[in-house]
C-alpha cells in the first residue's frame, strides 16, 4: 500500500514542501516515484515522517540532532508484546513504542481502561 505525498502531508499535518525537504535531510526518508515522477511513501516511511514530526516539533531537536538520534538508533526493534498490568495506568494518549505513530492499534488499551472503569464501579457500589 502506497500513500503520495498529499496524502502523508494530511495525515502528518505539514506541507508537502516540508516532506520533500526531509527527504533531503534524512537518509531514512526515501520514497519510491512511480512511473509519472509522484512520490510514493510506504508504511514505514508514514511512520518515519511522524517520528520526525515528533522530534523536531514535540521534543524540539534540531534537524542535525533529530538526523543523528534517528541513525543511532537500532534499526530493527522487536515488537513487545506486552500486557498492561491493573496497578499501572494506562496513557491512552501516546502510542506503545512497539506500535509507534498513525498505525497503532487502540484495542488492548481500551480493554485495559474498560476493566479498570467496571472494577470503580464495583468499588462505588
Amino acid at each position: 500500500m502506497y500513500f503520495r505525498i498529499g496524502e502523508v502531508a494530511r495525515l502528518a499535518a505539514i506541507k508537502p514542501y516540508v516532506l520533500r525537504f526531509w527527504e533531503t535531510e534524512f537518509a531514512g526518508l526515501g520514497p519510491k516515484k512511480s512511473g509519472t515522477g509522484h512520490r510514493l511513501y510506504r508504511r514505514k516511511d508514514v511512520e518515519l515522517v511522524l517520528e520526525i514530526k515528533r522530534l523536531l516539533y514535540e521534543q524540539r531537536f534540531t534537524i542535525e540532532g533529530a538526523r543523528k538520534l534517528l541513525e543511532n538508533r537500532p534499526k530493527a526493534e522487536p515488537a513487545r508484546a506486552t500486557k498492561p498490568a491493573k496497578s499501572k495506568p494506562v496513557k491512552a494518549a501516546r502510542p506503545p513504542e512497539s506500535q509507534p505513530g498513525l498505525f497503532f492499534d487502540p484495542a488492548p488499551i481500551l480493554d485495559s481502561v474498560r476493566r479498570e472503569l467496571s472494577d470503580i464501579l464495583t468499588l462505588l457500589k
